[in-house]
């Protein structure tokens, strides 16, 4: 029995079937383990965090410098910044290099793991430039109904 917006069995929802009739096969993505402590779940979290997006785009134009990164990210602190450097590192995603030199350089780059997510990366920016009005209308729809039911009610969501 499906219930509106729950997963069950293979990957159905709202009575939509995403199991091996849509070619997902043993790849299907409502099949996905969804624990903090999965793997392929921190994987995603760190990949998809805003961040790291923009971090790993940034790098793979070219090698830059801690400073050259943070002017090219607006917004980013200096310690967010040097968390997400450090957790990229850490999962093979980015290469930290020091040069022994006065004053220190220190560069980053993508390493040949980190290259291969240009491709998803690039094909997310491409959706988001695609559909952007459509998500703006989205929104704006949203906030309107939500504005009329509180003004009908005379709360706040």
């Amino acid at each position: 029995m499906e219930t509106e917006g729950t997963v069950e069995g293979q990957g159905s929802v709202e009575g939509q079937d995403y199991g091996e009739t849509q070619g997902y096969g043993d790849n299907d993505p409502f099949q996905w383990d969804t624990r903090e402590d999965c793997q392929v779940r921190q994987i995603l979290d760190r990949v998809a965090d805003k961040w790291s997006l923009l971090v790993i785009a940034l790098l793979e134009r070219r090698r830059l410098r801690f400073t050259e990164l943070r002017r090219e990210i607006d917004g980013i602190s200096q310690r967010m910044l040097t968390v997400t450097l450090r957790q990229l590192e850490r999962d093979g995603l980015v290469r930290r290099t020091v040069h022994p030199v006065v004053p220190p350089r220190v560069d980053y780059e993508l390493t040949p793991l980190g290259g291969t997510l240009h491709h998803t990366i690039r094909a997310l920016v491409t959706w988001t430039e695609e559909h952007q009005y459509e998500v703006a209308a989205a929104r704006s729809a949203y906030d309107a109904r939500v504005a009329a039911e509180e003004s009908a009610t005379g709360t706040q969501a």
